[in-house]
Formats: structure tokens, sequence, C-alpha cells
């Protein structure tokens, strides 16, 4: 698809005073809805978007279930989304965006303080927790078919990523951890050469690609026995494993735990190489409670100059390196990560989980 053939038609907003969105009231379990709402404030940004698609996640989902979520100061309704695809509608003079751009909008936004992380646009790494965040926290998100952003927060995107794009903000939280991963191995002479991903949902199947892209000999292990995961993995050249962390046959230099599940963590946690580094970017569900032999793991930390950290969300950086990240993949390869497309009008069904599901995507407008 090139050109302007991802334009909305008959979408304008003049002359409308409202629009369709998908809320939740936070705190209240299994209250989302689609709902007539009004179309976006000035307040909210100076650029007008159209919205073409919605990537849904595990933070929607805990949304939904009422165990995460704020709504904007003195509204009771969040509209929810955060993976977002649009086209541009309006946007000031002078600006690096026009009518007709493909965008994303980045999800976090600095406290007002600002910390010493935000004041210096390292809003991802806040230090006093005060940050709001498009559809999840404080801040309405991009769940509806126009939205509004601050110039400085959309990234426009090449049209060659039109039927892709939506998978730019789980890509940009893997562009971070890549990047963490890196500075910390700079810390001595390191030249990785294996990295283990646990978990082969869209956050692992993207770190995969980035490792390749890096030049490392890519394992993944999940679960799944067939079906669309393992074909993946092996279309991009890397190993598939569904064997418990200790059987892969290896100790890797670097692991990204994508799963969340706590006898997973201690496994990986157990099985590094020489100073390797396990980058946890999978968030655990409550209450999963496990026995552990600190002893042993500090032990082994300790003589292996192992280090382990935790990683989560993304700066404007690391957006940039996502869309760089995009921009070298095979289309067809992203194409695959996902596993269907539904109009607004069945968003019910998307949000129902299928076992051969990896990325649901929710359409405002065909492409």
């Amino acid at each position: 698809m090139s050109g302007e053939q991802w334009l909305v038609q008959d979408r304008s907003p003049q002359n409308r005073l409202q629009m369709k969105a998908l809320t939740i009231i936070p705190g209240k379990a299994n209250s989302a809805s689609v709902q007539d709402v009004p179309l976006p404030a000035a307040s909210d940004g100076s650029v007008l978007v159209k919205a073409l698609e919605l990537g849904i996640c595990g933070t929607d989902f805990e949304l939904i279930s009422a165990d995460y979520g704020w709504a904007p100061p003195g509204s009771q309704h969040l509209i929810i989304g955060h993976e977002s695809l649009g086209v541009v509608e309006e946007a000031p003079e002078n600006s690096h965006l026009k009518k007709g751009d493909l965008v994303v909008g980045i999800v976090r936004r600095p406290d007002p303080v600002p910390c010493a992380a935000c004041g210096g646009g390292q809003f991802d790494m806040c230090l006093n927790g005060k940050y709001t965040e498009r559809g999840i926290k404080e801040r309405n998100g991009f769940g509806s078919e126009f939205w509004r952003i601050e110039e400085d927060y959309a990234i426009r995107l090449d049209p060659g990523l039109c039927d892709v794009g939506v998978l730019m903000e789980p890509a940009s939280v893997l562009a971070k951890a890549w990047d963490h991963i890196t500075r910390i191995g700079e810390r001595a002479i390191w030249k990785p050469k294996t990295v283990l991903i646990t978990g082969a949902g869209p956050i692992g199947l993207l770190a995969a690609l980035m490792g390749k892209q890096r030049g490392l000999d890519v394992h993944v292990l999940d679960r799944v026995t067939d079906g669309k995961k393992p074909k993946l993995v092996e279309d991009l050249g890397g190993t598939y494993y569904t064997c418990s962390v200790k059987n892969v046959g290896f100790t890797p230099d670097i692991v990204i735990e994508c799963t969340g599940v706590a006898p997973v963590i201690a496994e990986t946690m157990a099985h590094l190489g020489n100073d390797g580094i396990l980058c946890l970017v999978g968030v655990s569900s409550h209450n999963q409670k496990l026995e552990l032999d600190l002893g042993t793991i500090n032990r082994a930390m300790v003589l292996e100059n192992s280090a382990i950290f935790g990683s989560v969300n993304a700066n404007k950086h690391h957006w940039q390196m996502a869309c760089d990240a995009l921009m070298k993949a095979d289309r067809s390869w992203l194409a695959g990560l996902i596993s269907r497309k539904e109009p607004l009008e069945n968003w019910q069904e998307a949000l129902k989980r299928r076992p051969d599901d990896i990325k649901v995507v929710i359409q405002f407008s065909k492409n």
C-alpha cells in the first residue's frame, strides 16, 4: 500500500459533536463498553488524529479487570488504548506534521514537578511516580475515532508501515530494553553471542527480532508447541523450545524474560552465563509464591558478575529506535505478529482471548 491509500474517508470531525470510544470505569471490573463521547478537547494537543487501529495488550485486560487504571481528574470514565495508529487530520502551521501523515502517539507524560529524570526527557524512568499515561493513568487513551496529541509526542511513520505501525508501542518497550542491556554490557569488554527470550507473545517476538538485528544467536522458549509462534521464530532464523529453561542446553549471555511467570523467572536467574544480563519485561500477576534459595542465587550472581534489571515504558529516543527497527524488518514477518483485526463494532470479539492469538487489533477504519 502506498501514497495516500490509508487516509480515512467520510469521518471528518466537522459538524460532529461526538465520537465512538472504548471506555472503562476504573475500579469496576468488566465495565468496558463503546460509548458516544465528546470530540477531544483542544487542550489535549494541537494535532488532531483520525484513528486507524488500536492494539490490545495485557495491560488493557488488567484495566478491564479493574486490577489497574485511573480516570482523568473529574471523570468517571477512562478511554483506554495505548497502542495507537492514526492519520493526521489537523496540525499547526510550521509543524513537522501535515494532514495525511501516518502517526503513533507516545504513551507516557512527565510528572508536573518534574523529577530529575522527567526533566531530562527520560520520563520512562520517573523517580516519583507522578507521571501520567494515555489510556492507563489519568489521561484518556487512543481508543476513540479521533484523538488529539501534543506535537512533540507524535511520531511520524513511513507510509510503508501502514499495515504494521500499530506494533510501534510494544516495539518501543523492547527498544528500551535492548538499549539498557547494551549500556549494562558496556561495563566491561563484552561480546555476547546468545540471547534467550522466554515467552513468544508480541513482546517476546519483537525482542527476538531486535536480537537478530544485533547479530545474535536467538533462542525463544514458550509453552505453545505448534502454530504461528514456532513458525515465526523459525522464519526469523531462531531456535524454538517448549522445554524448561534448564533444559535448553546452553547458558545464554542475555535473557529477556517476557512471561512474568515466577518459576520461569527463577530458572532464568539460575541459568545465566558469565557476565550474563537478565532483563525482566514481563509483569507478574499477584500472589505467585515461590521458595527461592537466595543464597545460591546471590553466590552465582556475585561470582559470575551477573546483572538483573527490570524495564518498562519508553521515552522518545526509544520510540525512534523502534521505528528504525520496524523499518529494517521484513514487513510480511511483522504482519504475521498480528493474529486478527476486528472492526470497532466487533470490539467484544477483539477482547476475547483465543489460543492462537499473538496481537489482536481493533480497526477504526480500514487501511
